[in-house]
């Protein structure tokens, strides 16, 4: 394998961390988390091995939506601290060796937008078209909104012009008019300042959302239609002649082949990366029926891409965790499992709790989960506080149960803040799930701590670039409990086993392309590494403990690298 291909596609091996400033670190005891204090924990992210720090937006808002109800998207929230402090932050992480990307939100603005109060004001503002309008009375589009326990239209009525425009999420969130030139136009001046500024690129909010042309009576449409994809070709090309090696991460749910797509098909030339969303529904209905099948069908599934795209993997996210794309019995399931009640449910579609919290706090199969997300070909994306297993907090509405503070040490706030709690951003997890139960500064030291774990992972990952190159190889064998894949680039292999059921499994799989005698090694075991011998047509013959995993490297004749 060629080391320099990872180093010029640094995105194919990198481990990204989300981390939302106002919930991270409060270093003026304000109550809201700042970038200066983001700044203070950068070389807590260099230790733990992050290489690509994924910021939600911080960008002045009227907090309607946490952050992405946009009323500036040159500016930074006053509440965390000023353009100098971002571009502080920025070079902090660059001499730690990570990259950072921000939230590109450009499907919609709030309606407190400069923007939108001056495309209000008359049918005939020289704004008024940076939006989405109709003058006609709009059909029942309830079953198409996005927030149903808000929102029963994508269409509102401005009572001043008597027309309605379009948002897809929250009436306070208009829809911007990618069809207008103009428009596309400001996306590209937007990126090029962040680019400047120091980021490596960007988090593409809302994709399916963003490119929307037929919501609009066709009698209605003051623009010509436009190419979705030769605009996002254009956005990567303008994006990559700013900092060549600038990605975007595209949130797109939508099936594999339509996926395919929005990478540029067999060119790679449009997204970088995306969310591999598929994927973590099938995980998660694996999860609940301790059967890998789902998750093995899923991956089988994922269709060919240009070596230069890259799948996202993760387990949950700073959103709801949707489980749209599951059947509804099979919605049902997972629901059972993991979130049986009403409140723990949102939308009839996801859960807003942690994975820990799921799993019942159970450490066997919270690491085997882990292990997995990290072996799957593709980069995997960590939600901030996964990494010591923090919990959700049902008494925060919403999506935002699992966006409550980051609990760095057991005392009060967590050692968020300082600051009053009639002060918090949002209040801290209480309970068995709290930070005096649950925190960094506990795990750093502790070799047996979650935490430990998810070092080790990452460490672990960073030696195994074929992980982050490979295609999808799952192994056929005769226990459903088991997932077997093959992670493979050139001479370079890996073999991962990861145990789905909660009984010891004793597995038997040839492993092709593997000669009799060949040795493998166990990167996950403690201590002294486990080590064993390829059989005949490179069988291994292994027994997996419940909730068991193993990563077992295969050593060819002249391998260099380190076990």
């Amino acid at each position: 394998m060629n080391l320099t291909d990872t180093a010029d596609l640094w995105w194919k091996t990198a481990v990204i961390y989300c981390a939302d400033v106002q919930t991270f670190l409060d270093l003026d005891r304000d109550g809201h988390g700042d970038l200066r204090g983001m700044q203070h924990r950068v070389d807590y992210l260099a230790e733990l091995g992050i290489t690509c720090l994924w910021l939600m937006p911080f960008y002045p808002t009227t907090d309607k939506d946490d952050g992405y109800d946009v009323t500036d998207f040159y500016g930074v929230d006053p509440r965390v601290g000023s353009a100098g402090d971002f571009v502080e932050l920025v070079h902090t992480c660059r001499s730690r060796g990570i990259r950072v990307i921000v939230d590109l939100v450009m499907n919609h603005t709030s309606e407190r937008h400069p923007w939108f109060v001056e495309a209000r004001k008359s049918p005939d503002n020289p704004m008024r078209h940076w939006y989405v309008w109709r003058g006609s009375t709009p059909p029942d589009t309830s079953k198409q909104v996005v927030f149903p326990d808000v929102e029963d239209s994508i269409w509102e009525l401005d009572e001043r012009t008597g027309e309605y425009y379009l948002h897809n999420f929250y009436k306070t969130q208009p829809d911007l008019n990618l069809a207008n030139p103009e428009v596309r136009d400001e996306v590209v001046r937007t990126m090029g300042y962040w680019l400047q500024l120091g980021v490596s690129g960007f988090r593409v909010d809302a994709i399916p959302f963003m490119f929307q042309v037929d919501q609009l009576p066709k009698r209605e449409r003051r623009f010509p239609d436009f190419d979705t994809h030769a605009y996002l070709r254009s956005l990567r090309s303008q994006s990559g002649r700013r900092v060549g090696d600038s990605i975007l991460l595209g949130e797109n749910n939508l099936p594999y082949e339509e996926q395919r797509q929005f990478f540029g098909g067999g060119d790679g030339d449009e997204l970088t990366v995306q969310f591999d969303f598929i994927g973590m529904q099938a995980t998660w209905l694996s999860l609940a029926r301790g059967d890998c099948r789902p998750l093995a069908d899923a991956l089988r599934q994922r269709p060919p891409v240009d070596p230069s795209s890259q799948w996202g993997n993760f387990l949950r996210n700073h959103d709801e965790l949707t489980l749209d794309k599951l059947s509804k019995q099979e919605r049902h399931e997972v629901f059972d499992a993991f979130g049986p009640d009403p409140e723990m449910q949102i939308f009839d579609r996801g859960l807003r709790r942690r994975l820990p919290t799921m799993l019942g706090g159970d450490q066997r199969r919270i690491r085997m989960a882990y292990s997995l997300m990290f072996s799957l070909p593709g980069t995997p994306v960590l939600f901030y506080g996964e990494e010591i297993g923090m919990g959700e907090n049902l008494d925060i509405p919403g999506r935002n149960a699992v966006r409550s503070p980051m609990q760095w040490s057991p005392g009060p706030h967590g050692g968020f803040t300082t600051s009053d709690r009639r002060r918090l951003r949002r209040p801290a997890v209480t309970g068995m799930w709290g930070p005096e139960h649950v925190n960094v500064s506990d795990q750093r030291n502790d070799p047996d701590s979650l935490l430990s774990f998810i070092k080790l992972l990452v460490n672990r990952y960073r030696q195994s670039p074929e992980i982050g190159w490979s295609g999808v190889e799952v192994l056929d064998h005769s226990d459903p409990r088991v997932l077997v894949h093959v992670l493979r680039k050139d001479e370079w292999a890996m073999v991962a086993l990861h145990n789905f059921g909660d009984e010891p499994v004793e597995v038997s799989v040839p492993v092709p392309g593997v000669p009799r005698g060949t040795s493998l090694v166990d990167l996950l075991s403690p201590g002294v590494p486990d080590r064993t011998t390829a059989g005949a047509s490179g069988r291994l013959d292994l027994t997996l403990p419940p909730y068991g995993y193993a990563w077992w490297r295969v050593l060819h004749d002249g391998e260099v690298r380190l076990a």
